[in-house]
């Protein structure tokens, strides 16, 4: 016979079983990436949505999440179980943010397929164009990307602190370019202006952009992902989302 000491002990320990067991399965939740229409307000980019909750969809709405299974993406009306029918997009996933494909040059962009915009080939190339905070993992081995690559063309960066500038050239067709660090050192919560000069006679384009460093690697896309929005890594978020999207059927 147990003692009631031995008793509770073991209770105790049977209660922390349990709740073991199912920690993992209440902490599995995916994440919106994307949403749009009439309930977008309901269900905004950065929300995480439990991989067991049911989602209820007026016409009109469009909500891309990504869970640690893969990517859904559901259009309304209708209701629809989060983590079930995810597709796997691990591939596009791993190609998009290969650390060792950012430290390559590439031409050429990739194009969506429904708008033909221009997008980059890499999340970690640096966007000339666009506008926000950059989340990157090697801030001293920045890759510059310009969308539109079909002329010579030279891009100034700008410290906004010490008004230090850097000229990087790019050559016809070429689509991306090394920052060379001996020529500005980047810093980790720096801000910066990145100016593209015009064509046929247009006036410049100038944007302001904040470095951020990742203290860790992200290996799943929902993870990377509320990273980025932690960070406020907007632009960087909505080319995951558009890559992971384009992987799923229609």
């Amino acid at each position: 016979m147990f003692s009631d000491k031995m008793k509770a002990r073991i209770g105790a320990i049977a209660l922390a079983g349990a709740a073991l067991a199912i920690t993992p399965a209440a902490a599995s939740a995916g994440v919106v990436v994307k949403s749009s229409g009439p309930s977008a307000g309901t269900y905004p980019v950065g929300r995480q949505v439990a991989d067991s909750a049911s989602i209820t969809l007026r016409s009109g709405d469009r909500i891309t999440i990504l869970t640690d299974s893969g990517t859904r993406v559901m259009s309304g009306p209708g209701t629809f179980r989060v983590g079930e029918g995810a597709t796997r997009t691990r591939a596009r996933f791993s190609n998009l943010t290969r650390r060792n494909a950012s430290r390559r040059v590439r031409t050429g962009a990739v194009r969506g397929a429904s708008d033909g915009v221009a997008r980059s080939p890499n999340l970690w190339f640096v966007n000339v164009a666009a506008a926000g905070n950059i989340c990157l993992y090697d801030i001293e081995r920045i890759r510059l990307w310009r969308p539109e690559a079909s002329d010579a063309q030279t891009v100034t960066i700008t410290d906004q602190a010490s008004q230090a500038s850097l000229a990087v050239p790019f050559v016809e067709t070429e689509a991306v370019r090394a920052l060379d660090p001996d020529g500005l050192a980047v810093s980790n919560g720096g801000n910066y202006t990145i100016t593209t000069p015009g064509s046929e006679g247009a006036e410049p384009s100038t944007v302001s952009v904040k470095f951020v460093s990742l203290s860790e690697e992200y290996e799943t896309p929902d993870a990377l992902a509320q990273a980025l929005i932690a960070n406020g890594c907007t632009t960087q978020l909505g080319l995951l989302a558009d890559t992971l999207e384009a992987s799923v059927p229609r």
